[in-house]
């Protein structure tokens, strides 16, 4: 885990709000949450939230949501390349 600063790509920033994910909480995955090996040289870490709302996605209620995030940890920062959101009970 690192205090390196947080740039979100494009791509990244498209995906958290179609799927409903706030900066906060991907910040918080990346500082909170255990990193695993992805594919092609990135991390992924997941982070379980309180969530007890009706999902953007269909419009369902669902009690909690956890937040994906794939990203690269560079010399100077770190670089989200894409964020999934998944709801369930």
């Amino acid at each position: 885990m690192s205090n390196k600063p947080i740039y979100f790509s494009e791509h990244s920033k498209q995906q958290m709000k179609l799927r409903g994910a706030l900066a906060e909480e991907v910040t918080l995955a990346i500082r909170s949450a255990n990193w695993q090996t992805a594919k092609q040289n990135r991390l992924r870490c997941r982070f379980q939230f309180p969530f007890n709302a009706i999902s953007p996605m269909n419009q369902q209620f669902y009690p909690f949501k956890t937040i994906e995030v794939v990203f690269a940890e560079k010399p100077e920062r770190i670089e989200v390349i894409t964020v999934k959101v998944y709801y369930y009970n």
